[in-house]
């Protein structure tokens, strides 16, 4: 036998073909996710987890051990490709906790579809190689007789064991990594995977009793204040929050080549209170998680979105502080309740009414529902019946028109985006947002004509962030780079708008203090001259406190939080994390410290422990 005969024969056997099936697939990976141009991890890494199969396969498989090796092929590509396509949808590693998730996958498809690069495609390559060739009969028999043949016993064994072995080395030194991103580096991809399904420790909850108002206050270093500025300046007035899909700060008073982009946010902004350093605190739920947060003034749970893990959960809550202040509460949004399970969301949180998709009838409908312009216009007409019951009200309106992948009907397009700009994901966000700025200025007219902006507070925020810099193309870069006049960061990514507007009460103001999504509860409290003394709230009165820390997660590694004038992000914990300036300078030296770095944690703890352990509704 020649040796090109006996090379042949070798990639003809499973073990081998599979092999270098599975090398390439995960070289793939880390090249897209971590950006390895050469990744050697995927050879001492995933490989290994891959042979322990493998060797499995070999010793128990009597029958059918072809279709064993398909079946872990087709399994470790499905792995590998949903890695890829989470991790340009959000920046992180997906684990089984996304199944939880899989059936919102089909109402973002055109988010997925439009983060597809055709080269992703490649991964399936083999699979369709081996669909044709078990069609091909003559092929598929010699390859099935060289199937047949048994590796040797004794040496699966040895590859077996010295696999595991190189698994667990792996594995081990990097449990207690806190960066999920650094952790899936170092561990690899699949034992990463296999990891987070094995370690499901459950957190050690705290006492309910030990967890105190002052106790958070003393972690987030707030004092009390006798005489806090604003306390009940706008008493006895109703409260409107609007949340707008996908807005960034960077949006605000920004001009290109002339044109504003939000002219109607610009003018509400320059004229009213403005909050710059102002951050989202979102988790896998998104648009859901921001209403949890902004209604519970509680952290998104640590895995899964909040609407499935807090959804049952009897929350204190903003609509339920204001029915005992004597207000009425009703919800606003577009899509059917079902959604985010929102329908369980709200009865925890305790709105009186929700409208979704039947009060809006499908009118004028693209992405989830109907259009921003028909949001506004019935609710303002469902504002106005409320304003004139004479009972004031807190509603809250969710702007949905200006979704990922941003890709609005061109009979919503209300400028001309320059020649650049054409074509780019940048250039697709930036007009999408254009529209939801023009359909809020007809709801800002609407509701002056109709008596209810006089009457009422108006705070506006951005729901979470609408472009990650992990889904931007080179061009894209540049564009942002072109408007901001450095590197767009980690920093600019999270940073959206908090506006408050109030006829008579507001004021050409902005406010340099640092705040977060979990803050605007206490904050409006405050406004209306609403105590929270006897309520637990993990948010402060952005008005009247110096000192704030902002926890973040999901789409920052776990431990990261935004403190002072500064971002940090850990690797394996603090000493090795990075400090990022809230004025986009990357490789800050100074700035947070390793006790916030612990109070940000505790926090989550805190938290997670409080609301895990509050009674059920559905039990009442």
């Amino acid at each position: 036998m020649t040796r090109l005969e006996r090379f042949s024969g070798l990639w003809k056997k499973p073990f081998v073909l599979f092999s270098i099936i599975v090398l390439l697939k995960s070289c793939l990976a880390y090249a897209v996710v971590f950006g390895d141009k050469v990744p050697w991890i995927a050879l001492v890494a995933d490989i290994p987890f891959a042979w322990v199969l493998f060797c499995l396969i070999e010793l128990f498989a009597s029958k059918r051990k072809l279709g064993w090796y398909v079946t872990v092929n087709v399994l470790v590509t499905a792995i590998l490709f949903a890695v890829i396509m989470y991790y340009k949808y959000y920046g992180v590693i997906v684990t089984y906790h996304a199944l939880e998730q899989v059936n919102q996958v089909t109402a973002v498809k055109n988010s997925v579809f439009s983060l597809l690069a055709p080269y992703y495609l490649l991964i399936f390559t083999d699979i369709i190689i081996l669909f044709y060739v078990t069609f091909r009969k003559k092929i598929a028999k010699g390859w099935k007789d060289v199937v047949k043949v048994k590796m040797h016993r004794g040496l699966a064994l040895g590859i077996l064991v010295v696999s595991l072995a190189i698994c667990m080395f792996n594995i081990w030194p990097n449990r207690a990594s806190m960066n999920e991103i650094k952790q899936a580096k170092d561990m690899g991809i699949l034992n990463y995977e296999m990891y987070t399904i094995l370690s499901r420790e459950k957190q050690d909850l705290i006492d309910p009793k030990e967890i105190t108002q002052d106790r958070i206050n003393q972690l987030k270093g707030i004092e009390k204040i006798a005489n806090p500025s604003y306390y009940g300046a706008a008493k006895g007035k109703n409260l409107i929050i609007i949340q707008m899909e996908s807005l960034q700060s960077f949006l605000v008073n920004l001009k290109i080549d002339g044109q504003e982009i939000t002219p109607n946010l610009n003018k509400l902004v320059n004229n009213n209170f403005y909050f710059p350093h102002f951050f989202q605190q979102v988790g896998q739920g998104n648009t859901s998680d921001a209403e949890f947060v902004v209604n519970s003034s509680f952290y998104i749970p640590p895995n899964g979105a909040a609407t499935m893990i807090y959804a049952g959960k009897e929350l204190p809550s903003l609509p339920k502080l204001m029915q005992e202040n004597g207000y009425q509460t009703a919800t606003f949004h577009t899509n059917v309740v079902e959604f985010w399970n929102r329908g369980e969301l709200y009865k925890g949180l305790g709105w009186e009414k929700y409208y979704d998709a039947k009060f809006f009838e499908g009118e004028d409908e693209f992405f989830f529902g109907s259009s921003d312009e028909v949001l506004y216009r019935k609710t303002a007409a469902e504002l106005q019946k409320m304003n004139d019951s004479g009972k004031p009200f807190y509603s809250q309106v969710i702007s949905m028109s200006a979704h990922h992948p941003f890709t609005i009907p061109a009979s919503k397009y209300k400028m001309a985006l320059p020649e650049r700009y054409e074509g780019t994901f940048v250039g697709d966000y930036i007009r999408s947002q254009n529209y939801a700025d023009y359909a809020l200025g007809q709801f800002f007219d609407e509701l002056k004509a109709n008596g209810v902006w006089d009457d009422s507070v108006i705070m506006i925020y951005g729901d979470h962030l609408g472009l990650p810099i992990y889904s931007l193309t080179k061009a894209d870069k540049q564009l942002m780079e072109e408007i901001y006049g450095r590197e767009y960061g980690y920093t600019d990514m999270i940073n959206i708008p908090l506006v408050i507007a109030s006829e008579g009460v507001t004021n050409p103001t902005v406010f340099p203090g640092l705040g977060g999504e979990i803050d605007v509860m206490p904050t409006a409290a405050n406004l209306l001259g609403v105590s929270m003394d006897h309520q637990i709230h993990f948010g402060e009165d952005i008005f009247n406190q110096k000192n704030n820390l902002l926890p973040q997660r999901y789409y920052l590694p776990s431990g990261s939080f935004v403190s002072g004038k500064t971002l940090f992000m850990p690797g394996d914990g603090y000493q090795d994390g990075t400090q990022y300036s809230l004025s986009g300078q990357s490789g800050v030296t100074s700035g947070v410290t390793e006790e916030e770095y612990n109070q940000a944690l505790q926090l989550l703890h805190l938290s997670d422990s409080y609301v895990s352990q509050l009674p059920d509704w559905k039990k009442k």
